[in-house]
């Protein structure tokens, strides 16, 4: 009997988790047919894509509501396909607003539901722990620290580690992605990162462009790389450039076909083929010395590649508003923001968010990170015991719950 596993994934960090999960899936049930809602890194590995996860990609509230007709209508065609001829498990993989729904239907329809990737339930809005309760049969969850939380709340749960544990070196060759970028290894140089969405750029990047300015007039020689996810966020930042010039400022673009889901066996050595796959922000950070970068999952790729970094992040009013009245907050439970000081539970990087992210305390905290070699090498000392407790053999984890909620359900 062909095993039939639905999943539903919504952007490329899940795109990613899924199609580890899938090939995980594989090894152990070769026929397994895997369907719903995904992306490229999931098709490789044979998923049937009946909508592309394009369809859940949404940024921000206002964005949300402009596409809420496309997105009901989505949410009812895949609910209608699977109440009518049922999965034998289901694996909602991260985007919860959507996946959480569609779980609670299907669960009360019989179908056992797996949830990959936790909600920051941690951090904001916890009492969303009770409908995860009613809706998913199994957490899979990416941070230690998480397992616990599910426990204490009697929701099984296993920890999967995180998969860039496994992608990124755990001692990455600076001077090897430095010749790939044709630079000078012996250069300082500084990975600006002010995010990958139109408003980060606009709130983020003024603030990032005067840091720089002012760190310059520290070093004339200092070497400035901001890498761009796209032609369009090319085009918004070389807009603020031209306002906020930058001496030695260098975009880096991102190659074609590159992602993060290339195969963890590459070499690793001086390759141009090896550099040209991957993400230009992970080149980026890997030659760089210090990281200056929006609050995100690029905080935790900065960590991986044992940069000293500092962590910004501003709120339009606006968004804050929406933020503060979506969760009943107006900060986070926890009192960090950037995930590597929240899997460290400490400080290690300093964090300016709102109104403190001013071009001069930006530049202040940057220029420790370039110089001080000693707390340097005491941040890297923190990010390695981090990425040693992220790194688990995340696919055959997560395919072995998978697997064992299928079995229960044909039993």
């Amino acid at each position: 009997m062909t095993l039939r596993v639905g999943m539903v994934a919504g952007e490329p960090s899940g795109d990613l988790l899924a199609a580890r999960a899938i090939r995980g899936i594989m090894q152990h049930a070769p026929d397994a047919r895997c369907e719903g809602i995904g992306g490229p890194a999931m098709s490789r590995q044979g998923f049937d894509a009946w909508h592309p996860m394009d369809a859940l990609s949404v940024f921000g509230y206002v964005d949300a509501i402009k596409r809420l007709p496309s997105l009901l209508s989505t949410y009812s065609n895949v609910r209608r396909r699977w109440q009518s001829q049922t999965p034998d498990v289901f694996v909602g993989i991260d985007a919860p607003d959507f996946n959480l729904r569609l779980e609670l239907q299907l669960r009360r329809a019989g179908v056992p539901t797996v949830h990959f990737v936790g909600p920051s339930i941690w951090a904001w809005r916890y009492e969303r722990v009770h409908k995860i309760r009613e809706a998913v049969s199994h957490m899979l969850v990416l941070f230690p620290f998480e397992e616990e939380i599910y426990q204490k709340e009697n929701i099984p749960v296993t920890y999967v580690g995180h998969p860039l544990a496994e992608l990124i070196p755990m001692d990455p060759d600076r001077d090897a992605a430095r010749r790939y970028l044709k630079m000078d290894t012996g250069a300082r140089v500084l990975a600006l990162m002010p995010g990958s969405r139109t408003s980060e750029i606009k709130l983020l990047g003024p603030r990032f462009l005067q840091a720089a300015q002012l760190l310059t007039q520290e070093d004339p020689s200092l070497l400035v790389l901001v890498p761009m996810v796209n032609a369009q966020r090319r085009q918004e930042f070389e807009v603020l450039l031209r306002d906020y010039p930058v001496p030695n400022c260098r975009i880096i673009e991102q190659a074609a076909g590159a992602t993060t889901a290339f195969s963890s066996a590459m070499p690793t050595h001086d390759n141009d083929a090896f550099f040209d796959a991957r993400p230009a922000a992970w080149n980026v950070m890997q030659a760089a010395d210090a990281v200056l970068v929006a609050s995100g999952t690029a905080t935790l790729e900065a960590a991986l590649f044992k940069r000293p970094m500092v962590i910004s992040y501003v709120l339009s009013p606006m968004m804050k508003r929406l933020m503060t009245w979506k969760s009943g907050q107006a900060r986070p439970y926890v009192p960090w923001v950037g995930l590597p000081n929240v899997l460290a539970r400490d400080f290690v990087v300093p964090e300016l968010l709102q109104e403190d992210a001013t071009p001069q305390a930006l530049a202040d905290a940057t220029w420790k990170a370039l110089t001080d070699t000693p707390y340097a090498q005491q941040v890297v000392r923190r990010f390695r015991a981090i990425h040693e407790s992220l790194w688990r053999d995340t696919p055959t984890l997560a395919a072995n719950v998978i697997l064992e909620q299928a079995r229960h359900a044909q039993n």
